[in-house]
């Protein structure tokens, strides 16, 4: 077994026919079916179940594979570090969008000061994004407020965070002390995208609670969503982080779950079978430095009851 099987593996896997992966690597079809023979029996199972013409990957290819994304990604990092003169270590650090409004800027730039010789590539999208691409080895490392599924993730808690219900200084609830849950029912929300971490913690709790939420806008800009609150006279449920600005100069009401079932995390998520580099642990260390957050102090708010 070779680096070679096991590029010939990941990208059968990824084309999902062994002629597009042939074509791809150029090189020829037999070529890549021995390759695949080969690594069958060097681990004596299949790696693939075929089935009318098509390929599907077995439980036992998935775990292989979730390896050999890791272990090709190192080698191909170890030939670029041996051979290349001028060679600079690199990070490739993904984040949610939530996390990439609030914190993710000012990280980076932590991060440089502390490490100048590392190269910085960064990414923004959501939880379900973050996911995929550190499983595919596109990413080193994510920060995330959502909850990550895959059992070859690991996640560590690092940065305090909740959610809080924001509505426009001219809407009926800025009004009050105290707003009932079912006083939610009817009203128009505005929401993040499918596959955000805040749009599925909100919707876990409202499923709890039996009320359905009334969709007006949708979308993955943070900017739009407050705006639309702002404009339209709707309702979101959204990190206290993105939205401190607008509190604390007025423009927006804040209403706090008093359950504490909004309060979650900002986590580090990195790949169980992924060596921590020296950058890998330095930004960890700057992420614990946003651990805790006070921005509603002396803050006149409302409550979720």
């Amino acid at each position: 077994m070779t680096i070679r099987h096991l590029k010939i593996f990941i990208e059968v896997v990824d084309s999902g026919k062994m002629s597009t992966a042939a074509n791809k690597l150029f090189i020829s079809q037999p070529t890549v079916s021995q390759a695949i023979r080969e690594l069958e029996e060097h681990y004596g199972f299949l790696l693939f179940e075929r089935l009318n013409k098509r390929l599907y990957i077995t439980e036992k290819g998935k775990r292989l594979l979730s390896y050999a994304r890791n272990v090709v990604k190192q080698f191909d990092d170890m030939e670029e570090m041996m051979l290349k003169e001028n060679y600079m270590e690199k990070i490739r650090i993904g984040a949610t969008i939530t996390v990439g409004n609030c914190i993710l800027g000012e990280v980076i730039k932590n991060f440089k000061i502390m490490n100048p010789h590392v190269e910085i590539y960064s990414y923004v999208g959501n939880t379900r994004d973050i996911e995929e691409k550190l499983l595919n080895s596109k990413l080193d490392i994510g920060i995330v407020e959502g909850r990550v599924k895959s059992p070859d993730l690991i996640s560590i808690p690092e940065v305090e965070d909740f959610l809080v219900l924001v509505c426009s200084m001219d809407h009926p609830f800025a009004k009050k002390k105290s707003v009932m849950i079912e006083d939610l029912e009817n009203r128009k929300f505005a929401m993040r995208e499918q596959g955000s971490g805040t749009r599925e913690l909100f919707e876990r709790y409202m499923l709890d609670k039996g009320i359905p939420i009334k969709i007006a806008f949708e979308g993955n800009s943070s900017t739009a969503i407050k705006k639309t609150v702002t404009d339209n006279n709707f309702l979101a449920v959204v990190s206290i982080r993105l939205v401190e600005e607008e509190i604390k100069s007025g423009k927006l009401y804040p209403i706090i779950n008093t359950d504490s079932e909004w309060d979650r995390y900002f986590s580090v998520v990195y790949h169980k079978n992924k060596v921590v580099t020296d950058e890998m642990a330095s930004l960890i260390e700057v992420v614990k430095n946003y651990k805790h957050v006070d921005i509603l102090e002396g803050i006149n708010v409302g409550k979720l009851i």
